[in-house]
């Protein structure tokens, strides 16, 4: 990416020696991690000058206001590309993990997530205090179109291709009093961050380090913490959930004082609120787009929505019972009823290491590409991976990497098979070569894809040094 090296010799005054492309999220921005001797920078690249521009003021402002967020250091004149520190490579999302898969936490993670909701006041405060919030992209404040937006989302892209029979009408005359009760709430000059998740949360020396705040505005505070703390797939017990919420409001009172009443009544409000928007992405995302994870995901928000729910909203009665009749739907919930396995295929390069399992079960494969013979080797495979067809045909002309992927299958196979009626949550498999470009991405590729076609699973991809990853 020659506009982020050119960036990073300006800044440092040195040529970078790598520039390796980071797994990509749910935007159209990419990273870079790019190094030169004991420096490193993350390079950011994105599509749009305002989304940037906001990234880059509100980093400035929020490290201003001694927030710990990564500091930007150089930017290029038409803000499409900017520099900012390297905070590491592990996220709050990457050290909880084996809690997630387990369902119950270690109290090292539940102390990482309590140190983490009670630097949300702070951000949300401290953040507000004189910010220009014209800066923020791509509006300012939380508003009713914020609000209608959210709403048509659930409606259109998840109550309406559930089959479930409603009347518009009605629905909508209770989503009018719930959008009035929801702008009701604002309580001064308060950040709100908008996706608060543990992804966006990195972690350096046990310090959390917050990121991608580029669509954050104005609003009320309680949006960010029901976001967080029943964030779909977390799994968190409500017994977590409320050690949480209590981390939360022991920082909160520093900047507001709230009757417990009222900040119950509240955040119950927005964690519907943030209920009913996560299952529109979800319905848009599996629906539509046909991504299995997000089907999968459907039944945990489901499975949150029915114990929020338990307590009735008497204010939306309609609204209520809508929901409820949701709930008890037998295919929503059974989306992921035979789904118990994630099996997690790698490729990489020996020479950086083999790929950790951080599901806290270990075991798994890791299997040698070594022996079979190596496109790398020729100059005219240079530019390609084991995912372009010139590879492709030169590793199956060749012969051998049919046979030995057959070998492979009947191996897995037989584990996942086990694992499945053992009830197993977690499977994985690594292969590895001499860069982790060519035999090891074509064999990771085809195993992912014969996996996701034998079995019900959930089957993801990495191409570690590729710096991608997918749900098959």
């Amino acid at each position: 990416m020659k506009q982020l090296e050119d960036l990073f010799k300006q800044y440092t005054g040195k040529k970078p020696a790598s520039c390796e492309e980071l797994p990509q999220s749910g935007s159209n921005r990419r990273y870079f991690r790019l190094q030169a001797g004991d420096i490193s920078l993350i390079g950011a690249v994105g599509t749009s000058a305002e989304e940037n521009n906001a990234f880059i003021s509100l980093a400035h402002h929020f490290k201003a206001s001694g927030l710990n967020v990564p500091e930007v250091y150089i930017a290029s004149p038409d803000k499409l590309y900017y520099l900012q520190e390297d905070l590491g490579p592990v996220s709050l999302f990457d050290a909880t993990s084996a809690g997630r898969q387990k369902g119950a936490y270690s109290a090292k993670e539940i102390s990482l997530l309590k140190k983490t909701v009670a630097l949300l006041p702070k951000f949300q405060f401290e953040g507000g205090k004189n910010l220009d919030y014209s800066l923020c992209y791509p509006q300012p404040e939380f508003d009713e179109r914020n609000v209608w937006f959210d709403f048509n989302y659930f409606k259109y892209s998840f109550l309406k291709t559930s089959g479930l029979d409603f009347s518009e009408i009605r629905l909508h005359e209770d989503m009018q009093k719930m959008a009035a009760d929801l702008l009701g709430v604002m309580k001064g000059n308060t950040f709100m961050y908008r996706d608060f998740q543990a992804r966006n949360v990195m972690l350096r020396k046990g310090r959390p380090y917050f990121i991608d705040f580029q669509g954050g505005r104005k609003g009320p505070f309680y949006y960010d913490i029901a976001s967080f703390v029943w964030q779909a797939r977390a799994n968190y017990s409500e017994e977590l959930k409320e050690i949480l919420i209590s981390a939360y409001r022991k920082e909160l009172k520093k900047y507001i004082t709230i009757p417990d009443k009222e900040f119950t009544r509240n955040l119950r409000l927005f964690v519907l609120f943030r209920t009913l928007q996560v299952l529109g992405a979800y319905g848009f995302r599996g629906y539509f787009e046909k991504k299995p994870h997000f089907l999968q995901s459907i039944p945990f928000a489901i499975e949150n929505l029915r114990k929020l729910i338990k307590k009735p909203f008497t204010e939306y009665p309609y609204l209520q019972q809508v929901l409820s009749e949701l709930t008890k739907m037998r295919q929503l919930r059974d989306l992921r009823k035979d789904v118990t396995l994630e099996v997690h295929v790698f490729s990489f390069a020996y020479k950086k290491g083999i790929p950790l399992d951080d599901s806290g079960n270990g075991g798994g494969y890791v299997f040698d590409c070594r022996g079979l013979d190596n496109p790398g080797k020729y100059e005219r495979f240079k530019s390609f991976t084991g995912l372009d067809e010139p590879v492709i045909k030169y590793l199956e002309d060749e012969g051998g990497i049919k046979s030995y992927l057959s070998n492979v299958y009947d191996l897995v196979d037989a584990h996942v098979k086990r694992f499945v009626e053992r009830k197993f949550t977690h499977l994985q498999v690594s292969f590895g070569c001499t860069g982790g470009q060519h035999r090891s991405v074509y064999c990771a590729r085809h195993l992912a894809d014969h996996i996701a076609k034998k079995f019900n699973v959930r089957v993801k991809l990495t191409h570690r040094e590729l710096g991608l990853e997918e749900d098959v």
